[in-house]
């Protein structure tokens, strides 16, 4: 049995209605990466987007773009939205809201200094034509919580801080090492539909089941005339 809610439990979305589990919108599939970006495992997710010309949302730890900044370019430059999952991976129910914040927000300093190095690093030409689009993902300030786990106080913080509160409608579960690859893809296809957010994690951590994964769920759901979009 799994230790985790694979659909996002129905009582949740009635209490918590503004964060963000699935959207309204027919033939759309929003797929999610937490906890990188991570040399080889990142640049591979990002190759297998591009074969089905997919965007997705990419959740980082603040940490793994301060250890890897070209792999964090790589995002912004293929035009993925990003996402800030805390700088050190902090379960909300273990820390104090204050402590909490602060993390989110040392995360967001090096999100918003690597974007703006990105910019610097353009020709003019490019960054004309790209600087639109980074300014409309920067203005949707977009947060995921590590494990799931926020309090209502840390929540209320940082949505006054003007961010939108990110869970999921389908967990993939390919961090649990327990579940076998082709388990890991039928929680996805079983579960999934329209207007899903699906979590999966560029991590060493879940390579195994998301390697297998992946390609199965981007291949059923193209063929099925999805679209893949990002948050």
């Amino acid at each position: 049995m799994n230790r985790f809610f694979i659909k996002y439990p129905s009582i949740l979305r009635k209490l918590y209605p503004n964060r963000i589990t699935r959207l309204e919108e027919e033939k759309s599939i929003y797929l999610t990466f937490d906890d990188g970006p991570v040399p080889q495992i990142t640049p591979w997710v990002l190759a297998e987007l591009k074969k089905y010309d997919a965007k997705a949302t990419f959740f980082c730890i603040g940490d793994n773009i301060r250890k890897n900044p070209e792999t964090f370019q790589q995002l912004i430059k293929e035009s993925h939205s990003i996402g800030n999952h805390t700088f050190n991976h902090l379960n909300g129910w273990k820390n104090k809201t204050d402590v909490y914040v602060e993390n989110v927000l040392k995360a967001e300093e090096i999100i918003l200094e690597i974007r703006k190095e990105c910019r610097r690093n353009r020709d003019k030409m490019q960054e004309s034509r790209i600087k639109n689009q980074d300014i409309t993902k920067a203005n949707l300030k977009l947060f995921r919580p590590p494990y799931g786990k926020i309090k209502n106080s840390q929540a209320s913080e940082l949505i006054e801080l003007d961010y939108k509160i990110v869970m999921w409608d389908v967990l993939s579960g390919d961090f649990d090492s327990r579940i076998s690859e082709e388990n890991c893809f039928k929680n996805v296809i079983k579960n999934a539909s329209a207007g899903s957010t699906i979590v999966f994690h560029d991590s060493q951590k879940a390579f195994k089941n998301l390697n297998y994964t992946l390609p199965k769920v981007l291949e059923y759901y193209a063929e099925k005339g999805f679209s893949f979009k990002a948050l």
